[in-house]
């Protein structure tokens, strides 16, 4: 442990690295300018023997190293990265990937470029001026980084102004951006392996800088971006474009409207195959197909971080309520605005139908999916160190 703090707390994701600790504690190391205070901050979910391998190079390294090896791998690389923050006491915080993709010879200009600019987020850049994206393997994974930055972009237009790289897994900053998320109602809540996105957004940084970089081939070991992080990546973005109550009713009545494709399938195959069936009952039951159809997106999408404290089985039936209660107001208030309120059958379906949309999202959005009282913030302090010697205390545990 280092007498005095941190200058710049560097955090290191890993799963299963095994092969890259030595050559990047090296590499790091050999970065660090001569008076500049650092340490290493190893947040693991490896099944491998990369947490013997961090203890082992650990007692040779001239940089102090933490170890957090985490029990439950919540949250994905992201969710290590805040963990890895959370026992970081730095007022810099420097994320790096463990395969060597990112260079660790680039810490300190991210640091001076923060402090010359005042900065409170500075990324690494592979579309900035000069940079390079050579080391991503093949044209598909370029496709797939080009069109997810694109989208990524246009879903967040104000939040990542001026960032050139918003999947960017290498980046420097300041704990007082950090600390400002945890103040939030929602907090920090990452998903997958591009935590980025979710510091930009949530953080709010007070100023960005980029600083390209060529973006090297993996040292060793197997890349993490599998079809599996690329759904997490979208229930990611679906999150927290839908953190504000506006878009939640956008996505919410959009998700709507994609329910009519199950529910007039269904109500085509039952007049289909049952000519006999009386349309009320057959419309009633195809409405199930629509209202399962949209429980499965938005309790999966939009509502993904308000579920716990209601069993699946009771948001199910609870939302089909919802739904059945809403097909059967419908028609009632349609004809009471024509009755009392002289108005055409059209102008009336279409104002009842938005009553009722209004109610029903404010009844799922407030009462079904209410926001839980917000957690203690997990990133504002530091706790006091074990007072066991340990080689690569984790002050956590």
């Amino acid at each position: 442990m280092t007498a005095l703090p941190a200058d710049v707390s560097i955090v290191v994701p890993t799963f299963n690295e095994a092969d890259n600790i030595h050559e990047l504690l090296s590499r790091i190391s050999d970065a660090i300018p001569a008076g500049t205070r650092a340490e290493v901050v190893f947040a693991d979910d490896s099944t491998d023997r990369t947490c013997e391998v961090v203890r082992e190079e650990a007692a040779y390294s001239p940089v102090p190293v933490i170890l957090h090896h985490r029990p439950v791998p919540e949250g994905g690389l992201g969710g290590a990265v805040v963990e890895g923050i959370a026992r970081a006491s730095a007022p810099w915080i420097v994320v790096i990937d463990a395969d060597l993709q990112h260079p660790p010879e680039l810490i300190p200009e991210l640091i001076a470029r923060g402090e010359a600019t005042g900065a409170e987020l500075v990324v690494a850049s592979r579309y900035a001026a000069g940079g390079d994206r050579g080391g991503l393997d093949g044209g598909y994974r370029k496709l797939v980084s080009s069109t997810s930055t694109l989208v990524t972009k246009s879903l967040f237009p104000r939040a990542l102004s001026g960032l050139t790289d918003p999947m960017s897994g290498f980046f420097a900053i300041r704990r007082t951006a950090v600390d400002r998320a945890s103040t939030e109602d929602e907090g920090l809540q990452p998903l997958g392996y591009k935590i980025l996105l979710e510091l930009a957004v949530r953080c709010r940084p007070r100023g960005i800088a980029e600083v390209p970089y060529a973006f090297g081939e993996r040292h060793a070991g197997e890349s993490k971006s599998t079809a599996r992080e690329g759904m997490r990546f979208l229930r990611h973005l679906i999150t927290l474009r839908t953190a504000d109550p506006r878009a939640r009713a956008v996505v919410f009545g959009l998700i709507g409207l994609s329910g009519f494709v199950p529910n007039l399938a269904l109500l085509w195959l039952l007049t289909t195959w049952a000519p006999g069936l009386h349309y009320a009952p057959a419309e009633i039951i195809a409405n199930q197909a629509g209202l399962l159809w949209n429980f499965a997106l938005i309790d999966s999408f939009v509502y993904r971080n308000q579920r716990r404290h209601r069993r699946r089985d009771v948001r199910l039936l609870s939302f089909a309520a919802v739904g059945n209660i809403d097909l059967l107001a419908r028609i009632p208030l349609a004809a009471l605005l024509i009755g009392t309120g002289g108005m055409t059958a059209l102008p009336a379906t279409a104002l009842a139908m938005a009553i009722v949309f209004t109610a029903r999202f404010l009844v799922v959005d407030r009462w079904l999916y209410r926001r839980l009282q917000k957690r203690p913030p997990a990133t504002t302090t530091r706790p006091t160190p074990d007072p066991v010697p340990d080689p690569i205390p984790d002050p956590l545990g």
